[in-house]
Formats: structure tokens, C-alpha cells, sequence
């Protein structure tokens, strides 16, 4: 079995859910306290054991690439006495990992930025991050999904329980347990009907997949929304192929693309952290006085 040191990011879409914000700045880098959203995929990625990031944009989007290279005027002013902090923390950002950019010049869907990553994985499995997801927690949930690979031996979803009310708005995973936070999955189908659905057992923004998926992808017609949904190839993978691993995983998800889930991640972060957290305690306190 190959180490899983792969992953794949796809980025592209238009961020249309919280507009205006994204008129003119990709989604990715909506700031959560003092990091775009985007890197905090990066370190979970690099977390885990990754040392190779692509990442899928569209158009409008290389202020993405411009984070995470180098910025030599920018470094060259932080090299003042005081700004060693800074300096380390800029640099640093240009040395997660090798990372790696694509084009996808029509946003036809999930299923189709990720089958446009073949060239980059070759023969190798990946862990796919959805974009708009990111999940803090002290174990990486992509370092879940890979022990979930290496424990298996077959693909792996990133899943959690999420209200009935809402299964329609994701994907419904048909499940039976393994042991502990492990299910086995035979079927799924991407933004089920009433009475469709399999289970509560949603996919929130973590897949590990293997390159068998790419001929599925390229089979899969347009589905829910008129995309090519991964979903669907991932559906007939696990009726076909020997099926998949869900992982109920632990880590506090927020959606990127949801407006309240983004101002709860700026809450929520900034109480953790370590140069704000205790004053921005504070503030709240005082100003839920207010309320």
C-alpha cells in the first residue's frame, strides 16, 4: 500500500453564497482572525503527513498563489529589528510544502476539478479537501481519513451526523458499522429527496480516494445543480468496487460559504488564540452585557 503524501484542493468555485465579500477575492482568502481561510486547509494537510498540495483555481484567483510565495519586498521590510516574529511566520507560509496550482476553466463541478488532478497524482491515492470546509480539531482529520486508508485498504469520506432537516443539502451515505467511529458504505447519493435517503451520515469536506476514481469521473454525467458531482463517481465506486470507508470524524467543521458559520469561526478562533484570545475573552464578556 503507498503512503498517502498527496492532496488535492479544489478552489475554483465563485463563492457566490457570501457575496459581496467574494466579488473580487476568492473565498479561500476570507480571513479567519489573521489567516485566509485556505492555509488553515494547507496545515491540516501538512499536519497529517502531506508534503504535496494542488490547489484548483479559476480565474481572478492568483492572489491565492501570491500567498503562498515568496514576498521578497515584504520580507525585505521585516527584516528590521522587532519584525523577526513576522519575518519567520511570512517565510514560513512559502515552506508548508510543495504546492502546486491548475487552472479549471469552467466551474463544471466538484467531480470535474478533481479529475483534472490526475497528471499531479499519477497512480498514487490522495486526500481531496473541499475548499469551502474547514474543520479545527487536535487530531487532523485529514491524519483520520489516511489511518482509516492504511487500517482498510479502501477509499475513506470524512462524514458526521448532521439534522435530517439538512441531509438534502449535502449527500446521505447507506452505512453499516465497522466498530467505533468506522462504517462501511455501499451506496450514497449527492443531495437526496425526500425518502431518499440512506442515512444522516453526511460527507463534510474530507475524501481519501484512490485513482480508480478518474475513469468514473469521466463517465459521470452532470447531476444535482447540473455539475459533474464527485459524489456520483464516489456512489459508484463503492456499488462497484468494493465499496468505502465513512469516518465519523471529531474536529468543529465551519462551512466558508455559509456567512453566520464564517462569523462563528472568527469568534471561535479568535478565543483560541495566543495573542488575542484572553483580551478578546474579555470583550465578549463585557459586551454580552449588552445584549
Amino acid at each position: 500500500m503507498k503512503a498517502v503524501t498527496k492532496a488535492v484542493i479544489p478552489a475554483a468555485g465563485l463563492g457566490t453564497r457570501v457575496l459581496p465579500a467574494t466579488k473580487a477575492m476568492p473565498k479561500g482568502m476570507l480571513p479567519i482572525v489573521d489567516k485566509p481561510a485556505i492555509q488553515y486547509l494547507v496545515e491540516e494537510a501538512v499536519r497529517s503527513g502531506i508534503t504535496d498540495i494542488l490547489i484548483i483555481l479559476s480565474r481572478n484567483q492568483t492572489i491565492i498563489e501570491d500567498h503562498f510565495d515568496r514576498s521578497p519586498e515584504l520580507e525585505a521590510k521585516l527584516t528590521a529589528p522587532g519584525k523577526e516574529k513576522m519575518l519567520e511566520e511570512c517565510l514560513g507560509i512559502s515552506n508548508l510544502a510543495n504546492i502546486y496550482f491548475v487552472r479549471q476553466h469552467q466551474t463544471l463541478g466538484l467531480g470535474h476539478a478533481v479529475s483534472m488532478a490526475r497528471p499531479f497524482t499519477g497512480d498514487d491515492p490522495f486526500v481531496v479537501i473541499y475548499g469551502d470546509d474547514v474543520i479545527i480539531g487536535e487530531d487532523p482529520v485529514c491524519a483520520q481519513l489516511i489511518r482509516a486508508y492504511e487500517a482498510f485498504g479502501r477509499p475513506v469520506a470524512g462524514v458526521c451526523a448532521v439534522p435530517w432537516a439538512d441531509v438534502s443539502r449535502y449527500c446521505s451515505l447507506k452505512t453499516t458499522p465497522i466498530r467505533d467511529n468506522y462504517f462501511f458504505v455501499d451506496d450514497m447519493i449527492e443531495k437526496p429527496k425526500k425518502g431518499q435517503e440512506f442515512s444522516n451520515y453526511s460527507i463534510l469536506g474530507r475524501v481519501l480516494l484512490t485513482p480508480e476514481i478518474y475513469p468514473l469521473l469521466a463517465a459521470t454525467k452532470p447531476g444535482a445543480g447540473g455539475e459533474i458531482q464527485l459524489t456520483d463517481a464516489m456512489a459508484e465506486y463503492a456499488r462497484t468496487k468494493g465499496g468505502m470507508t465513512a469516518v465519523a470524524f471529531t474536529g468543529k467543521h465551519y462551512d466558508m460559504g455559509n456567512k453566520l458559520c464564517v462569523a462563528q469561526a472568527q469568534v471561535e478562533l479568535a478565543l483560541q488564540h495566543p495573542e488575542i484570545g484572553e483580551a478578546f475573552r474579555a470583550y465578549l464578556k463585557e459586551f454580552c452585557k449588552t445584549l
